[in-house]
């Protein structure tokens, strides 16, 4: 979204090899769709104890004009526009209402796309007003869309929005890290998780970056500053706070521990890591730790996926000790 395969994609677009600019989209693709299924199944089941929520349906968008060579971007997924759906989750409002990857999107609640909303000098730009032009236009309940796709003419489709934690996602186009900047996740494309063939895994890795920006961290810091003491407390929160969301969106809490046992002692260890950081196997007992505070929520209270209230009953180190 922000950045975009921008040297990958401008290489490729040069070339005449038309299979292989097809791959590079698609390869990106999708990534985005794999990050934003995460995502958004995260957010929703979670938005009851998000103190912001927008309304969201499931779907993502990308401008192809923010590509190096657009008309090719547009020709090779058969977009009629700019503006291109590049994921739908799949049982989401969106996808139940019919909306499909690469239709292009014509028009937003009645105003059209390419003439109420021009191309900017940079492409995200118009994307982050996109994005908002949508949430504005669900805010009722409905999304109001038309659509094009391949060999159909126009389709006008009505959408209902469901509340999710205020969060964007996003796969950026260089970099192996992940992380939160309080109103969106990003990650690298070649951030290990996406490889690791585990769903609830990868979710998890999701998850400890939305816990940053859902327990307000980057908020929290601009305040005190980013103290050695108190930047470890916040990512011992977030790892902590992992097999809440995940429990919430259906996933295994366990992806939690499988995630940092994979990813932690090839990239979670060092001196300099550990000033910041746990250890990748101390980060496994306090996620274990925080799995069986969970269970035994779960058991007292009877709480099914989506009802787990960590906004209640998660304690909250990092705010513990600013009280002090």
């Amino acid at each position: 979204m922000i950045r975009r395969l921008i040297l990958v994609l401008g290489a490729l677009l040069a070339s005449p090899l038309a299979a292989g600019e097809k791959d590079a989209l698609r390869e990106y693709q999708q990534l985005e769709e794999q990050l934003f299924t995460a995502g958004y199944r995260l957010a929703v089941a979670n938005a009851p104890f998000c103190e912001t929520t927008l309304p969201a349906s499931g779907f993502a968008i990308h401008d192809a004009a923010s590509y190096g060579q657009s008309e090719q971007v547009r020709a090779n997924l058969g977009l009629r526009g700019d503006i291109g759906v590049q994921a739908v989750v799949e049982g989401s409002p969106a996808a139940t209402a019919g909306l499909r990857q690469d239709d292009t999107i014509l028009a937003i609640g009645g105003r059209m796309v390419e003439t109420t909303w021009p191309p900017t000098r940079e492409g995200w730009q118009r994307t982050l007003t996109l994005i908002g032009a949508i949430a504005s236009e669900g805010e009722d309940g409905t999304l109001d869309l038309i659509v094009a796709r391949p060999g159909s003419g126009m389709i006008r489709l009505a959408i209902p929005t469901v509340p999710a934690c205020a969060s964007r996602f996003e796969v950026l186009d260089t970099g192996d890290e992940a992380w939160a900047d309080g109103k969106r996740v990003a990650m690298g494309r070649k951030w290990p998780p996406f490889s690791y063939g585990d769903e609830d895994a990868f979710a998890g890795s999701v998850a400890h970056e939305l816990a940053h920006n859902l327990l307000g961290h980057l908020a929290t810091f601009e305040d005190t500053g980013r103290k050695r003491r108190l930047t470890r407390l916040s990512e011992r929160d977030a790892d902590r706070l992992m097999p809440w969301l995940l429990w919430n969106a259906g996933y295994d809490p366990r992806g939690a521990v499988r995630w940092m046992e994979r990813w932690g002692p090839k990239h979670g260890g060092g001196l300099l890591r550990k000033r910041t950081h746990d250890g990748w196997d101390e980060r496994v007992e306090f996620i274990e730790a925080e799995i069986a505070t969970l269970d035994a929520l779960v058991a007292e209270h009877g709480w099914e996926p989506g009802q787990a209230d960590w906004r209640t009953y998660f304690r909250q180190e990092l705010a513990e000790k600013l009280d002090r």
